[in-house]
């Protein structure tokens, strides 16, 4: 782990990914898939239906980045993978139901200590995100998880998804500042990977309690909770002023 004293007197942004690191993605897709589930009669259980989900949306966003054509939405893609999880789960659907449960992405809350922490570090840092989501989905989403954040910046601006590098790079460009001045929050590994590898720091929230896989793309931070991200940045801010 890196010096929290010198990482904080470097750093100038704590840029956040937004979906499973600010807002409960896990927990509010499975609460809005359960009644639908039921519905449907499948005995599954709702919350590997909801992992299922999203392995596959990523899967599926990797593969569009990859394909180096044009950008494809988050939306969209979230449209294709519900389809094909429904369709493999022998779920019958129809379209309208696969774009209403992905509309629930726009409705996410916070988890339930992010509101009073990033309201505390916002007093030492400008706070943004950097979303896989798409420009008016993460308007939206700013009506229901109420953080205020400084700037909300889409990976549609670089016109690819993360962890590709452009989509840093053009994240810092848009805020003006060096890579290494941002702080780059994740609750994902891959994101953490990528934000280190484009020459950003890194911090991992370990919520799930897993260990980091050995790349040589280490967070300069592991810590399990937003709180205990923001105790150690702050308590360091202050002690310095």
């Amino acid at each position: 782990m890196a010096d929290v004293a010198t990482l904080r007197s470097r750093i100038k942004i704590c840029m956040f990914d937004q979906y499973g690191t600010v807002v409960d993605m896990q927990g509010g897709l499975r609460e809005a898939a359960t009644p639908y589930l039921q519905s449907k009669g499948w005995m599954g259980n709702p919350n590997s239906f909801v992992t299922w989900w999203r392995r596959t949306h990523f899967e599926n966003s990797m593969i569009d980045a990859l394909l180096h054509r044009e950008h494809m939405r988050y939306r969209d893609i979230g449209h294709l993978s519900v389809d094909q999880v429904l369709n493999r789960a022998g779920i019958e659907h129809s379209q309208e139901e696969v774009e209403t449960l992905v509309s629930h992405i726009e409705r996410l809350k916070c988890f339930p200590e992010v509101p009073e922490a990033l309201a505390r570090l916002h007093q030492s840092f400008k706070l943004v995100v950097l979303s896989n989501g798409d420009p008016d989905m993460l308007e939206e989403a700013k009506k229901h998880h109420g953080i205020p954040f400084d700037q909300v910046i889409s990976v549609a601006a670089a016109g690819a998804f993360k962890p590709h590098v452009s989509t840093y790079t053009k994240a810092a460009e848009i805020c003006g500042v060096a890579m290494d001045e941002i702080l780059f929050v994740a609750n994902h590994e891959f994101d953490c990977v990528g934000a280190k590898a484009a020459g950003m720091r890194a911090a991992f929230i370990d919520r799930r309690r897993r260990p980091f896989a050995k790349w040589p793309y280490q967070p300069d931070l592991i810590v399990g909770s937003m709180t205990e991200l923001v105790d150690l940045l702050v308590e360091r801010a202050d002690a310095v002023a």
